[in-house]
């Protein structure tokens, strides 16, 4: 608590598709992409640089690509890498819900899509990614090995404390929100995307996991428990992003995980909810003047009133690099 609150701010940037059909190659449209300066604007107000995990079809699209190179050549940002199998060549896997999630595929399939994509970014955007972030949070059993072969320094991809089983996909409920050293050669940082279990109930991650699984079962769902827990502030689940949840709530984990010790929190969007329709956060020009101020002043609240800095990725690890064993990040 006696160091200041360090702050990533991370867009998965990519093509806009029906969050609700099954997954389609051919939903590839990058329009959204126009309206990507209304976040970078706030991010611009708090010298804040953001890093924009690409996919495939943004990466291969002038449309997509851009708009992005003009931001990362002005130095307002930084591009990482973001692979979504089922639009990222080359197209040998089923589109399956189980393949959505890029650590199930096999090992060389896995590879050979993340490096096609990651020289697609290399020659779109003059710079070789470092950073990256799994589609749909899908960090497999080989993702790390692959990182390191590639060059990458920093995964982005653990999800706390949500587990995607349910389709196919990798178990976070008790995952630390902290960095950690990841990978073979322990080469890696990895920075998890912050989220947590608050509230009174929330006094061990197992336990106010089992405790939400309970709540969301069929039975209790009908009843409203999770939003019974959540309004009597007795347990939340809580990802910090302003998508899906207002700026109390972000205030309230935030808080909550400094008083845990947490010094290191990963805020995330996507860039598609910058357009209304895209995605189910932002319908309309309302949602998203409410999005922007939340985002807005959710920035003020951590560099102001807490006293935060906001870092790229891969100044943190540097500040990491340089730290000795056991001292305060």
């Amino acid at each position: 608590m006696s160091s200041p609150p360090l702050l990533l701010v991370v867009i998965d940037t990519e093509e806009e598709f029906d969050w609700s059909a099954p997954f389609d190659r051919e939903s590839t449209s990058v329009d959204a992409m126009r309206e990507l300066h209304r976040g970078q604007e706030v991010c611009d107000r708090f010298d804040i640089r953001p890093v924009y995990v690409i996919d495939h079809p943004v990466a291969s699209q002038e449309n997509g690509w851009r708009p992005l190179k003009k931001m990362a050549d002005e130095g307002r940002a930084v591009i990482g890498t973001h692979l979504h199998p089922w639009v990222s060549p080359p197209f040998t896997e089923d589109l399956t819900m189980t393949n959505s999630f890029p650590g199930n595929l096999p090992i060389a399939l896995e590879r050979e899509k993340l490096e096609r994509l990651t020289l697609q970014i290399e020659t779109t955007l003059g710079t070789r990614p470092r950073i990256y972030k799994a589609g749909r949070y899908g960090i497999g059993p080989n993702t790390a090995t692959i990182l390191e072969q590639l060059g990458y320094e920093v995964d982005l991809s653990p999800a706390p404390p949500f587990d995607f089983r349910g389709g196919g996909g990798p178990d976070f409920s008790l995952t630390p929100n902290d960095p950690a050293r990841i990978g073979p050669g322990r080469k890696l940082y990895s920075f998890p995307t912050t989220g947590d279990y608050i509230g009174s109930l929330a006094t061990s991650r197992a336990g106010a996991h089992r405790l939400h699984r309970l709540a969301t079962h069929p039975i209790f769902l009908s009843m409203h428990g999770p939003g019974i827990l959540s309004r009597l502030r007795l347990l939340e689940r809580i990802r910090l992003s302003p998508e899906g949840y207002h700026l109390e709530e972000l205030k309230r984990l935030t808080l909550t995980l400094r008083e845990r010790g947490l010094n290191v929190f990963s805020l995330t969007f996507h860039s598609p909810t910058l357009k209304p329709g895209c995605t189910p956060y932002v319908r309309n020009e309302k949602d998203l003047d409410q999005f922007l101020k939340t985002l807005h002043h959710y920035f003020d609240f951590f560099l102001h009133s807490l006293g935060g800095i906001a870092l790229t990725p891969l100044e943190l690890k540097r500040r990491l690099d340089h730290i000795s064993q056991g001292a305060d990040i």
